[in-house]
């Protein structure tokens, strides 16, 4: 990589101002439920068609960071994750909102997402090529055992009730089965709706068992008159603080750039694993998971903005994307007549350097833009419920309509809405049906591709396994895992506590 062509960009007023307005811009967009950081790129490549590459690529990476960024302020402050990335930090930056913490949660977030994404651009910079090859090993099967470790997340998602969350999980992967085959192109329980075609999207699930469930609780709820005043005289972690999580942030960082960099996954499965990773890893947490813990604030959020780095590294690499976002720049490039691989990193490098120190700029940028109206935006958990909850409900029905302007998917998000909301008051995790839903899909679609590539023998598939040192290592770690979550295991842990 030609690092020269990085402080060429760095340099540039007009670029870097343009980087800026994109992190502002991209971070109240990922704020907005239904409005993602994916369909922010989509409408910009309309924008910036006429533009030359370098300041239309500068926008497209700011808007990247602030969007994934941007989905932890409705994650916290309404429960309403703004992109299925921040799904883990509602679980806990709620419950700390409603203690009164809202700004200590949100300040956390933006130190965290920073250094997620800084140790995510310093990977990309140091060790692109390394990482890219390693990630192309990666088989179909390998890719279905990484579902397949997202699957066992959902009991750690659910609580104590491991019957409940497997359950929930199942019910999500029916749910993301619907709509038409992927490879033979039969229809799957459409009932002859041609909306279901095109299956359900997830984003009205998520709007729909987070946000307007949670309003229609908060509004059986209003006559406990429960205030939740907050505390907004400290918004910035203390050095100390921000030292002692750096561990477990640093670990997360490189996990969420090694799942960011394989094509097709994205920063919501590496935050979910992340946040697996630190109810595993955290012995004595001074407030349980579930209730406000910071360590759940601290992993998902530097592994969701590591990830950020991390899908570019196959980009620039080989040319493959590493989620949807990096798929729509790769289309903005081929626009401007550039193909992203080899060849543009030897003949372009200023198109990348404006990518790779596009994004560490960026991450510079987001430190004063995230702390910036953070008390402002903490008051908004202090109106009170009869007037905020049906601001909420507006909003939920807005995002959806916005996904895609049809008012079916705000029919899907009512229906789910009051499903989570009956889930909730029978304690149902709704977190771990829609993780099911969102590992549908990577896992059948790698699957298939086994099966294709084994001539459909089930025994071959699974032999396979032991013919290659990542899935062996994976299986293992697979196998490990739900040991871990029989009820045998959990009791034995409960007992060894229980002894201390």
């Amino acid at each position: 990589m030609d690092y020269s062509a990085i402080f060429t960009v760095i340099t540039d007023p007009k670029l870097v101002a343009l980087l800026f307005l994109g992190v502002l811009g991209g971070m109240y967009i990922g704020a907005i439920p239904g409005l993602s950081g994916t369909m922010a790129a989509s409408l910009l490549i309309s924008f910036t068609y006429s533009w030359d590459v370098l300041p239309a690529l500068a926008v497209m990476v700011g808007v990247h960071v602030g969007a994934v960024y941007g989905g932890s302020r409705s994650a916290i402050l309404l429960n309403i994750p703004g992109a299925p990335a921040a799904i883990a930090t509602a679980m806990e930056g709620y419950p700390l909102a409603k203690k009164g913490q809202a700004a200590k949660a949100i300040g956390i977030t933006v130190m965290q997402s920073v250094l997620g994404g800084l140790i995510g651009c310093l990977i990309l910079l140091l060790a692109t090529e390394h990482v890219a090859k390693f990630a192309l090993q990666f088989a179909a099967r390998d890719y279905v055992l990484l579902g397949m470790m997202g699957l066992v997340l959902i009991a750690s998602l659910g609580g104590n009730s491991f019957l409940k969350s497997l359950l929930c999980g199942a019910l999500g992967l029916f749910i993301g089965c619907i709509g038409l085959d992927a490879v033979d192109g039969v229809k799957r329980f459409t009932f002859g709706i041609p909306y279901l075609y095109g299956g359900i999207n997830y984003v009205a699930i998520m709007i729909g068992v987070f946000g307007f469930a949670e309003a229609l609780s908060q509004i059986r709820d209003i006559h406990l008159n429960i205030e939740m005043k907050q505390d907004v005289g400290k918004v910035r972690p203390d050095f100390k603080e921000v030292l002692h999580y750096f561990p477990l942030a640093l670990r997360c960082s490189l996990l969420g750039t090694f799942v960011g960099a394989l094509p097709g996954t994205g920063g919501d499965i590496a935050a979910l694993m992340a946040y697996d990773h630190a109810k595993r890893s955290t012995k004595n947490p001074k407030v349980p998971f579930g209730e406000g813990a910071i360590e759940g604030l601290v992993a998902p959020e530097s592994a969701n903005n590591a990830a950020v780095g991390g899908a570019y590294i196959p980009v620039l690499a080989f040319g493959i994307p590493g989620d949807g976002y990096c798929a729509i720049v790769i289309g903005a490039l081929g626009i401007h007549g550039l193909n992203p691989g080899p060849a543009l990193m030897m003949n372009q490098p200023e198109v990348v350097g404006i990518i790779a120190g596009g994004l560490l700029l960026a991450n510079i940028f987001l430190l004063p833009i995230g702390f910036s109206g953070i008390r402002v935006f903490a008051k908004i958990v202090e109106i009170p419920r009869g007037i905020l909850m049906p601001i909420v409900m507006a909003l939920c029905v807005i995002g959806s309509y916005a996904l895609n302007g049809n008012i079916i998917d705000v029919c899907v998000m009512l229906f789910f809405g009051f499903l989570g909301y009956f889930m909730k008051r029978h304690d149902y995790p709704v977190g771990s049906m829609v993780l099911g839903v969102i590992l549908c899909s990577l896992i059948e679609r790698n699957m298939r591709r086994d099966w294709n590539l084994t001539h459909d023998s089930l025994w071959a598939s699974f032999t396979g396994i032991f013919s290659s040192p990542i899935s062996i290592v994976l299986f293992a770690v697979v196998v490990a895992m739900v040991i871990g979550q029989t009820p045998f295991w959990r009791n034995r842990k409960k007992r060894k506590e229980k002894a201390k």
